[in-house]
């Protein structure tokens, strides 16, 4: 940003300089008409100005003036412009912006602020081609100093933004972290900033840890400590239907959605499951670990350990692991490790490879076996086989691994390993 303004003038012979001093005294004389004319503009064009009282009009005419009176100083070529010369405009940008106005709405202004100067500027010049001509020599050092004037205007709204940005990133942290050690705030800003999320004392929600596996626009693989990359597409996707708690914390995102009136634990895993499969589209591939529901902020700790654990249920290739859709069952296969994969019998572990290469059809025999509670010829009917044929399978089974399908000890022990072995399967298509 340049640290003065050289507004500058053409030179022009004396006739046509007459012609300039006579605009300028002329718009000079009725400054504080046009200025009205500007506010009166921006009250009708600007709609976030036309709600506003007559206070929030006086100050924005006395801005008016300000700019008008040092625009008509510069434009007689009485001096250049500083930027301790714009304080007062500065001033104003913080206070447009402390206020909630968009940028856009503050440039617009200015927008119609020049424009109004402009047509009172051609409307003294009158219309005599020596008069137009001299008019036409202000254009390029009044559009100058709009740009100058504007851009410091904006500076100032991007200072007092970065500056609310880092304080409202402070805050959710704090607040995380006072949730996370399982006390809810009671009094002062937090207390207001959890106010905001809907979170109280004995408020159900639950936990979603994330992080950010892949970035397939660039071909980058994205370091789970790129935390804030995982926050801003969290956000521009949508966490909930109303503000949610997304704080970047030691390398690993975390939300705190509420679990509101009329919704359940599964409403909230599918809308994350749902923004999950969203981004990978658009090429961010996450991992998500979702937890089950805390009641109030005392259980917040807990579950935040889970949504940690579940994290590390999601293969290496991203997805959700959502604890509220798993049984404890599926919670303990998903967590085997290789000791509990050489505690699977050799000879079960053998069928079991056999069999899937063959189709599975014996697995499906005692999944269905299973789920009809142990009723063969009930899982004959579902499986569309005779139940002779549902009755050889089984003993198959038995024969070839020592384990009885219809001892329940034996039976779990199948399923186990059957469980196991898709587990480990399906994390090496995933990867």
């Amino acid at each position: 940003m340049p640290r003065a303004l050289v507004v500058g003038t053409p030179a022009l012979p004396e006739p046509l300089r007459q012609e300039r001093r006579r605009i300028l005294r002329a718009v000079h004389d009725r400054v504080e008409e046009v200025a009205d004319t500007a506010v009166a503009v921006m009250r009708g064009e600007i709609p976030s100005y036309a709600v506003q009282d007559e206070r929030f009009f006086d100050d924005v005419r006395d801005q008016v003036l300000s700019h008008y009176r040092i625009k008509l100083t510069v434009l007689a070529g009485e001096g250049d412009i500083a930027p301790e010369d714009l304080v007062f405009s500065r001033a104003a940008a913080m206070r447009r912006a402390r206020a909630g106005f968009a940028l856009e709405d503050w440039i617009s202004a200015f927008r119609v602020g020049r424009q109004v100067f402009w047509d009172a500027l051609l409307e003294c010049a009158g219309t005599s081609p020596a008069a137009q001509e001299a008019a036409l020599s202000l254009v390029t050092p009044l559009m100058r100093y709009v740009d100058f004037a504007s851009t410091h205007a904006a500076q100032a709204y991007v200072e007092y933004q970065q500056h609310v940005v880092a304080d409202a990133d402070r805050e959710r942290r704090d607040l995380l972290e006072q949730l996370l050690a399982g006390v809810a705030p009671t009094r002062g800003p937090l207390l207001a900033a959890a106010q905001a999320y809907g979170i109280g004392p004995h408020s159900p929600m639950m936990v979603v840890v994330a992080a950010c596996v892949r970035d397939n626009r660039t071909g980058d693989t994205v370091s789970a400590e790129n935390g804030y990359a995982t926050s801003a597409a969290i956000s521009v996707a949508g966490v909930w239907a109303s503000r949610t708690l997304v704080v970047v914390r030691h390398g690993e995102v975390v939300a705190v959605p509420m679990v509101r009136a009329g919704m359940d634990e599964e409403d909230v895993c599918a809308h994350f499951d749902a923004m999950q499969q969203r981004l990978a589209r658009e090429g961010i591939v996450l991992s998500m670990g979702i937890s089950t529901v805390a009641r109030g902020a005392s259980e917040l700790p807990r579950a935040h350990q889970e949504a940690r654990e579940a994290l590390e249920l999601v293969p290496s290739g991203g997805g959700v692991a959502a604890l509220p859709r798993l049984s404890p069952f599926d919670y303990l296969v998903l967590r085997a490790d290789d000791i509990a994969r050489q505690l699977v019998d050799p000879r079960v572990s053998a069928l079991l490879e056999e069999d899937r290469r063959r189709g599975d059809t014996l697995a499906d025999t005692v999944r269905a076996f299973a789920d009809a509670d142990l009723n063969l010829r009930l899982a004959a009917d579902r499986l569309r086989v005779h139940h002779n044929t549902a009755h050889y399978r089984l003993r198959r089974i038995e024969e070839r691994t020592g384990r009885n399908p219809r001892r329940i000890a034996d039976l779990l022990e199948l399923l186990v390993a059957l469980a196991i072995r898709d587990g480990a399967q399906e994390g090496e298509d995933r990867r």
